[in-house]
């Protein structure tokens, strides 16, 4: 993956931790500004080419969640509610207006829940393969098991079948670079923040009922190959949101901002020009 060397990483002060983030230009009071939350368990990195690209029509800034890169664990306990709590102070330090919060998997819960404590922050919605329901006891089991397996036989092995889910066959036999770039981040993170923040996705709270209360304008983006989150679940969530659109994007799995960035570029762009 091209790096944009108008990027550059900058570290702010939260509470018990250090926020790790980055955006492509200064911060302009007058245009709106697009929040990228990366999903379980990566880091800002994936988000790199949305951030050089759509910083010609918005602020763009990219941040590493509490104990993901090069963001502090802090107390280590971890929640997707202290993780929006989290964003929440990063805005209000910040001082950012007009927010645009952009999350995909865990970062779409992270969004959702954000909007729920204080919707007035946020302008709009953009959720990306990712949904509004909390874990069944059976998924809830899942993750447990795959914590007990990570503590046993370490990340490496969780990361190779991971890799197999979130892409296609495709992305995955041309070995494209963002897929290494995936890996790396999976090896960079501590097994300990692993393990919390599996623990964090199985206890976090159901927002589909707060679906309908949302005016703001929400786009819904899905990989159409997504083997982890299912297209009945997006829909759902479409068919709740008031103010919502729903796109899928061809050949692309659970990370289609990686592997279709073009596409998933534009879906963004053609968005943010209608409010």
């Amino acid at each position: 993956m091209r790096k944009n060397k108008n990027i550059k990483s900058k570290k702010i002060r939260i509470g018990d931790i250090s926020i790790s983030y980055f955006s492509s230009s200064p911060l302009s009071k007058n245009r709106k500004t697009i929040l990228f939350l990366h999903g379980f368990p990566f880091n800002k990195n994936s988000w790199r080419n949305q951030v050089g690209s759509l910083s010609s029509v918005a602020n763009c800034i990219a941040i590493d969640i509490r104990g993901h890169g090069n963001t502090t664990s802090g107390h280590g306990f971890f929640s997707i509610d202290v993780f929006a709590k989290d964003l929440i102070v990063f805005i209000e330090k910040l001082e950012l207006q007009s927010v645009v919060l952009c999350g995909i998997s865990m970062g779409g819960y992270i969004a959702l829940r954000s909007y729920e404590i204080k919707p007035e922050l946020f302008q709009a919605l953009i959720l990306c393969d990712t949904h509004a329901n909390a874990d069944t006891n059976t998924q809830k089991q899942n993750r447990f098991d795959t914590i007990q397996s990570i503590l046993h036989h370490g990340k490496r092995p969780f990361s190779i079948g991971f890799i197999t889910k979130l892409f296609t066959p495709e992305s995955i036999e041309n070995n494209i670079p963002e897929i290494e770039m995936i890996r790396s981040s999976i090896r960079r993170n501590g097994t300990t923040s692993i393990c919390s923040t599996l623990l964090a996705l199985a206890s976090r709270t159901d927002t589909y009922n707060i679906l309908k209360e949302i005016q703001a304008p929400c786009l819904l983006i899905r990989g159409k190959e997504d083997r982890i989150t299912p297209y009945k679940a997006m829909n759902d969530m479409h068919t709740q949101l008031p103010n919502s659109t729903f796109k899928e994007i061809e050949d692309a799995g659970h990370l289609p901002n990686l592997e279709r960035p073009k596409l998933f570029n534009n879906l963004m762009y053609d968005f943010l020009k209608t409010f």
